[in-house]
């Protein structure tokens, strides 16, 4: 339960109604956005196309940095597609240094582009532009970072720097500055010092910058989107078949998840997993040794698997805002989650709100789902109509178009 004092900071978020417009007289004039992603595709790739699409919707989009452009809504005059990068020389590193690389790379570039003089405002993605942002402050420049996921100290206190991190960080040697290439949390959190204000997906990642000691009145409510077009209501199949969509890992609650269903043995059941399998959770798959778990794999069309679907469960313990939440609440299923995978479900009105790591609670969910199939179409329809109403991608352009008016103001008032 949340504190009167939690509940008033979160209150006073910056969080505009929708329907309304940002002030023109507020807004930047030629807006620079930046991203470590792709300008269109799955996951982060999409986010990014939105919010690029937010401030091309203001008319403020003067240019795009991005690692590839997979889409044809933004002109492609205003796209610059770092795709034939240098840092693709690094390729053979293990993954988190090479995104590590592509990130400081778009950083620089951004750096670059803003110390022109040709730009008023700048959007950017944690751990993507710290020199960038530098730049900015430098010259004025009204900026917003958008961060994915929570604080980086996930709500708990800790030192600005520890002895280990402090001891990574003073290492010398090619092999040192290898490891180094990540953004290091000193490096994140000073982005987070550096924008004016800072787009949080979900009131549990508010509250994450908030126990940190960030001014609320740096925080812009933003909430993600679907596409309600694309996602449409499932048509329930003949038994129940419950459905997770997401990488097979334990931070998603995974592992939970097979040890409920085992627990549960439910006849006529299905659980339906669908995504790549890490190899932290294949003893939890050896374990769980039954017919009623079906491996999909990834797939780069999950609307299929939404559709067959009877409910969704995403056990998260650590979310910005699950994007498989909205679209599954799109699809109109009911759903088990966490409140730390998003802010899509209210309990009992469109699905279960459980507590993370709890496999007790994740299994009475699954069975109360189980025992009230009457319940599964009325929560399912709430669900739907929710998203129609706060949580479309028009929804998500209002909230950044605001975040940038605000953010002009704050860098006024600096």
């Amino acid at each position: 339960m949340r504190s009167n004092t939690m509940a008033n900071a979160l209150d006073s978020i910056f969080n505009p109604g929708l329907g309304s417009t940002p002030d023109p007289a507020r807004l930047p004039k030629a807006l620079l956005y930046a991203t470590s992603a792709r300008l269109g595709g799955t996951g982060l790739d999409t986010t990014s196309l939105q919010g690029a699409m937010a401030a091309e919707g203001c008319g403020i989009l003067e240019k795009v940095l991005c690692y590839g452009n997979n889409q044809t809504r933004i002109p492609s005059l205003k796209v610059r597609s770092l795709a034939a990068h240098p840092v693709r020389l690094l390729s053979f590193l293990n993954s988190q240094q090479y995104y590590g690389a592509k990130k400081r790379y778009v950083a620089w570039q951004a750096a670059r582009e803003l110390a022109t003089g040709r730009f008023d405002g700048f959007h950017g993605w944690s751990e993507d532009c710290l020199r960038a942002l530098f730049v900015a402050r430098q010259r004025g420049i009204p900026t917003v970072l958008d961060v994915p996921t929570w604080h980086r100290n996930k709500g708990r206190e800790k030192s600005f720097e520890t002895k280990s991190e402090r001891e990574d960080r003073t290492r010398t040697g090619l092999r040192a500055k290898i490891e180094q290439l990540p953004s290091s949390r000193q490096r994140t959190i000073l982005e987070y010092d550096l924008a004016d204000v800072i787009l949080v997906a979900s009131e549990r990642a508010a509250e994450t910058f908030l126990d940190a000691g960030i001014d609320p009145q740096r925080l812009a409510y933003v909430a993600r989107g679907v596409d309600v077009e694309h996602y449409q209501p499932a048509t329930a199949p003949g038994h129940f078949r419950l459905l997770f969509v997401g990488a097979l890992i334990k931070r998603k609650g995974v592992h939970l998840l097979l040890e409920a269903w085992k627990r549960l043995a439910l006849r006529d059941a299905e659980l339906v997993l669908v995504g790549h399998v890490h190899d932290e959770i294949k003893p939890a798959l050896r374990d769980c040794k039954t017919d009623s778990v079906t491996l999909a794999g990834f797939s780069a069309n999950v609307r299929q698997h939404f559709m067959q679907a009877s409910a969704f469960v995403f056990p998260s313990e650590c979310e910005g805002s699950a994007k498989v939440c909205y679209e599954a609440a799109a699809c109109a299923l009911p759903q088990i989650t966490t409140r730390e995978s998003g802010d899509v479900v209210v309990h009992e009105n469109n699905g279960l709100l459980i507590p993370p790591n709890n496999v007790d609670a994740l299994a009475s969910a699954i069975q109360h789902f189980y025992d009230r199939p009457e319940q599964l179409t009325s929560m399912g329809q709430a669900g739907r109509h929710r998203v129609e109403q706060v949580f479309t991608w028009q929804h998500y352009h209002q909230r950044v178009g605001h975040a940038y008016a605000h953010a002009s103001k704050l860098c006024g008032e600096r």
